[in-house]
């Protein structure tokens, strides 16, 4: 099982970046996937949420009408949409997926830094 995220690096505020998380080893579409970061100091928080059918998804608050998480199962990979970035959407972005029952598998994680 691998979840392979890409797509980080440095931006300036206002700025955008789409992330990638390739997934294998896996029944992609059977799992939901979710986005996580993790500033320093901080506990890893979820960020936005897709279930198996892509759906209505979930985001939090602080990101909400700012990033668009979407999946493409022919590509066994999730995305994570992100513009209008400030400068504390600063972190580490994870991406999980879950089976909602048992199994859940996760990235190693992508740093993004929003800084002039």
């Amino acid at each position: 099982v691998q979840l392979v995220e890409s797509g980080g690096g440095l931006v300036q505020p206002g700025g955008s970046l789409r992330l990638s998380c390739a997934a294998s080893g896996f029944t992609f579409s059977r799992y939901d996937m979710s986005w996580y970061r993790q500033a320093p100091g901080n506990e890893r928080e979820l960020v936005a949420h897709v279930s198996t059918t892509g759906g209505i998804p979930y985001y939090d608050y602080s990101v909400k009408g700012r990033f668009t998480i979407s999946r493409d199962n022919a590509k066994n990979t999730v995305y994570l949409q992100m513009n209008s970035l400030k400068p504390e959407d600063t972190a580490v972005y994870y991406c999980k997926a879950s089976d909602g029952i048992q199994f859940q598998y996760w990235g190693q994680g992508t740093r993004v830094t929003v800084s002039s």
